[in-house]
């Protein structure tokens, strides 16, 4: 089932709520553009690099970090923007007191990242199915990465150790019940459905 402008989606462990605004389907699959909310402390859930995507991020309120190749860098001014290409390590944090909000775009790959991440790594976290950083436990990570390799790698461990490692325990977890693509996940409802607020004009401009 496709994400729709509007949807909300919540991860509880990250302190992370995201609102569809233009959803992959409107794209032909190559683009999404969403709103990011992130409590005092919120994150996304590890370092990673994605593959085919770039993602490029824009301060709409509030102070954003990320570290990017190893190099940190804050957004601190409404409009402020970052471009990130594909298969650079990153992560990102609110680093202030107060709830924060940007603009995530992912360009290239968008269905496949929206499945994962919205539908996937979200649902996994929502029934506590994830560390309190919202990463998937050893077994679920390693069929998750073998089922989502295009879409994001995560770089905590080297990848040529995670092609070994994770090709002994995909198979265990799958053994186990472990699935890389629930359906559950992919049939469950958004969160909720919102009116989206119109974007000041110096955030616009680096998204339409």
């Amino acid at each position: 089932m496709a994400v729709e402008a509007g949807e909300v989606y919540e991860n509880p462990r990250c302190g992370e709520k995201v609102v569809v605004r233009t959803p992959s389907s409107q794209t032909g699959g190559e683009r999404t553009v969403m709103d990011v909310y992130a409590t005092p402390g919120g994150a996304v859930s590890g370092e990673h690099i994605h593959p085919v995507s770039a993602e490029r991020f824009t301060l709409v309120r509030g102070r954003v970090a990320f570290l990017i190749g190893g190099r940190q860098v804050t957004l601190e001014e409404p409009g402020q923007s970052i471009l990130v290409q594909p298969g650079i390590k990153h992560r990102w944090w609110n680093c202030t007191g107060d709830e924060s909000y940007h603009i995530c775009e992912v360009i290239g790959n968008a269905a496949r990242w929206e499945e994962l991440v919205l539908r996937q790594m979200f649902g996994l976290a929502q029934d506590g199915r994830t560390s309190p950083e919202g990463m998937p436990h050893l077994l679920q990570l390693a069929v998750t990465t073998q089922e989502y390799g295009d879409v994001v790698r995560f770089t905590t461990t080297p990848l040529a150790v995670q092609r070994l490692v994770f090709g002994v325990l995909a198979p265990i977890g799958r053994l186990l019940g472990r699935k890389g693509r629930y359906p559950q996940y992919l049939s469950r409802r958004p969160d909720s459905v919102v009116e989206l607020p119109p974007l000041p004009p110096e955030v616009a401009k680096h998204h339409y």
